[in-house]
């Protein structure tokens, strides 16, 4: 991505301090030492402190975190870095959400679940499921509200889902592919050794495909009472939340911008509130509405723009323009030029 700094004008209001639980570092201290690096130098580094790493509860900055794969990554002279952390994950390591997965009858209903508590565990990270015929596409977005690449973040990302999908269907179930948005690596023997299927590189979306039918499959393990215990921990977990609404609006704008239906009377209505509620808690965090909607469409065109592989007429219906030409007068005002001006400079 292609984003302003966190002191710009141009920054997410609210997303810059998103956090994210200890539990993404699950094999940072192991994957870094076996590249030679020095765990607790970088941790350091990145401003996160030495035992980040050992408390997978506690709640730690997501963009310390991001900055902490992509420089390992760089140093490590492994572009494959985040996509290894996630080999060997299991779902206790996703706590409370872990358990509620791990016991819901089906695989489609245990994404549900991940779709609807997901904040809880990563307030920048989203995850849908878009069924296309006989297919169903996992997809991935991360809203992190400043610059600097989510590689190593999306390839975590999506090594973990697919390892969660591994966990509840059979240690024998691969998808049919993997799409990332980024280029591919010289080298992608990590990439098909943890999927155990093609990676494509250079989609328009990071996502895992599958069968629909799969995500139908019976878990006979599936334990209701257990789920219900581990549901009360992540309610309570999303009530605690709702004191910054920012988070849980920005996931929903995402989801409705495509629509162009991203209005204030929408969200409200997918919170279970009214209008005036959103601004009301908006306000408490120092945001308002519009502010939130125009920083999500700055931070999605910025890597849209960047990444190529999307058209500009479909980057201006995935951030809810009516026309193209709408689109190419809001990012002149935005960033000073137009997108096409920005892909020709880039180039």
């Amino acid at each position: 991505m292609n984003l302003t700094s966190r002191d710009s004008p141009g920054s997410a209001p609210g997303a810059s301090g998103w956090l994210t639980r200890g539990a993404a570092l699950t094999h940072y201290l192991e994957v870094a030492r076996a590249a030679g690096l020095d765990p607790v130098a970088l941790l350091a580094e990145a401003g996160l402190p030495a035992d980040a790493a050992l408390h997978p509860e506690a709640m730690i900055s997501g963009e310390a975190v991001r900055q902490l794969l992509e420089l390992s990554a760089e140093r490590s002279g492994w572009p494959d870095f985040g996509l290894r952390m996630a080999e060997g994950r299991r779902l206790s390591n996703l706590g409370p959400l872990g358990l509620l997965i791990r016991d819901q009858p089906t695989l489609r209903q245990a994404m549900t679940e991940v779709v609807r508590y997901l904040h809880t565990h990563n307030q920048a990270l989203l995850l849908r499921l878009e069924e296309v015929g006989p297919m169903v596409i996992v997809r991935e977005e991360l809203i992190v509200g400043r610059g600097g690449s989510v590689r190593q973040a999306t390839e975590l990302t999506l090594g973990v889902t697919a390892r969660v999908m591994q966990l509840l269907l059979g240690s024998d179930w691969r998808p049919r592919r993997v799409c990332f948005a980024h280029p591919a690596p010289r080298d992608a023997s990590v990439h098909r050794r943890v999927f155990g299927a093609p990676v494509e590189f250079g989609h328009d979306f990071n996502g895992i495909v599958c069968l629909a039918s799969e995500l139908d499959r019976p878990n006979p393990a599936a334990d209701p009472v257990m789920a219900q215990q581990a549901r009360r921990m992540l309610e309570a977990a999303r009530a605690a939340d709702r004191a910054g609404l920012s988070v849980e609006a920005r996931q929903l704008m995402l989801l409705l911008l495509p629509g162009g239906a991203c209005t204030v009377e929408a969200v409200a209505a997918h919170l279970g509130v009214d209008r005036r509620t959103v601004h009301r808690q908006l306000s408490k965090e120092g945001l308002s509405f519009s502010s939130l909607l125009e920083a999500l469409r700055r931070e999605l065109a910025a890597r849209m723009v960047e990444e190529r592989q999307r058209p500009l007429e479909q980057v201006a219906s995935l951030l809810g323009f009516a026309s193209a030409s709408a689109f190419s007068r809001w990012h002149r005002q935005a960033f000073g030029e137009s997108a096409r001006q920005r892909r020709s400079s880039d180039s």
